[in-house]
């Protein structure tokens, strides 16, 4: 039988490996941003989709692991793994620790990168809507919500006022 900390062990590698290859398909859907490349950037959003969902059941693998071996040590179910650390043999202790703190960071910089993808794909929408006006300005009427915020509408869809 299979100590708890090599369950937890391999629960960790395995939300690592998710989480690296959702900051590699961000990384890529960037780079088609930048070459203008719409339909790679779209089938990377379906990509991207499908790697979250795998990586947030990972997670929840892991956080059922941590939730049992807590329960297991008579340790509060809620609590997190690096506050049940002390509870692992000494030699397992650095490479948990050192494995959170991958995931941690791995997590803020997936963070970044779905916020600058996200202000990518805005600001290209936004250029297609100032030159689709600049084309057809008459298609196109500013309203504003009675939240103060702007809405551009028209007679018929942006996507057809170029043509």
């Amino acid at each position: 039988m299979h100590p708890d900390w090599e369950i937890l062990v391999e629960n960790l590698r395995s939300e690592l490996q998710a989480y690296g290859g959702l900051l590699q398909l961000f990384t890529e859907q960037q780079d088609n941003l930048l070459r203008g490349d719409p339909d790679a950037v779209l089938s990377y959003a379906h990509e991207i989709e499908a790697q979250v969902r795998v990586t947030a059941e990972l997670r929840d693998r892991r956080e059922d692991a941590v939730q049992h071996f807590a329960e297991s040590k008579k340790q509060p179910a809620t609590s997190t793994l690096r506050q049940l650390l002390s509870l692992f043999p000494d030699e397992v202790r650095p490479l948990l620790s050192a494995l959170i703190d991958e995931i941690n960071h791995l997590i803020r910089r997936v963070r970044n990168g779905v916020k600058r993808n996200h202000q990518m794909i805005h600001r290209a929408m936004e250029i297609h809507q100032d030159t689709l006006r600049a084309l057809r300005p008459a298609a196109f009427t500013r309203t504003y919500s009675p939240h103060g915020s702007v809405s551009i509408g028209g007679e018929q869809p942006a996507w057809q006022a170029a043509g």
